[in-house]
């Protein structure tokens, strides 16, 4: 059940594959709180997810774009000002895609070919996609621009590999495109950076159920639940937030602020 904290506003999510994804979580709750959402992925992974089952129960529509594309970026922000009949309120980046993690390839020894698919896919991205919106005026004042993150942008994490640098060069982005659009519309740009969350995505890192068992206990919250950060993500779309932007907004349960639990020290004790 809604509170209609979108009532009216329109926006673009970028990255729902399958219902363990965060993206499709925030469809979900965006389209409760009464925003109208055009859905978009890259083809090859709208082939593989089930993306056209949350454009129905979402009421939304679907266009396909490779967001390392320019001119796919262009298509899919006339289009969607074509479905929404004017300029949107947000945008949500949910990207993210390290072939050197998909193969294996350790960090000391990275194939920079696939280094620089990861950089595009994943932060280049980001920046492709709000260019495009700044140029064409797309968005409204006081829209908001957001990003999913992760704690290894800061913080070393041996087997997430090069996602931690797409990762900084995310948040690096979001600081200082999140000035100028700002400055020039009033628009605010922000990175959530997520607890380590069960996605498709995700369970791709090596080590990956035990990141998540030991940052469940590192966290005087619990890990932060998709759908925890689906109404996050909504909070940062809704009018309350209309002053934050060029933030890292840690969502993790306290996790980036925490030294050791007692119940890490109990563990290492016994």
């Amino acid at each position: 059940m809604g509170n209609n904290l979108l009532k009216g506003k329109k926006g673009i999510i970028f990255g729902a594959l399958n219902d363990q994804s965060i993206a499709w979580k925030v469809a979900e709750r965006a389209h409760e709180e009464g925003a109208e959402i055009v859905l978009t992925n890259a083809p090859i992974a709208m082939r593989m997810g089930e993306i056209n089952n949350l454009a129905e129960k979402t009421n939304s529509q679907v266009i396909p774009a490779d967001a390392t594309s320019e001119d796919d970026i262009n298509n899919l922000i006339d289009k969607s000002m074509e479905i929404f009949g004017g300029k949107f309120d947000f945008v949500l980046h949910s990207i993210g895609m390290s072939v050197n993690v998909r193969k294996n390839r350790h960090y000391t020894d990275s194939n920079y070919d696939w280094t620089m698919k990861g950089i595009d896919v994943s932060a280049l991205s980001f920046h492709k996609v709000m260019k495009c919106v700044m140029k064409k005026d797309a968005i409204n004042e006081w829209g908001s621009i957001l990003a999913l993150s992760y704690i290894a942008a800061q913080r070393v994490f041996p087997d997430y590999n090069d996602m931690a640098d797409n990762k900084s060069m995310l948040e690096s982005i979001a600081r200082s495109f999140g000035y100028h659009f700002g400055e020039q519309k009033k628009v605010r740009v922000n990175t959530i950076s997520q607890s380590p969350t069960m996605t498709t995505a995700g369970s791709g890192v090596k080590g990956f159920d035990e990141f998540i068992s030991f940052s469940e206990q590192m966290s005087p919250l619990g890990n932060a639940s998709a759908m925890d950060c689906a109404n996050y993500c909504i909070s940062m779309f809704s009018d309350l937030t209309k002053y934050v932007t060029m933030q890292n907004l840690f969502h993790d349960g306290g996790f980036s602020n925490t030294g050791v639990t007692q119940a890490v020290i109990e563990k290492f004790g016994k």
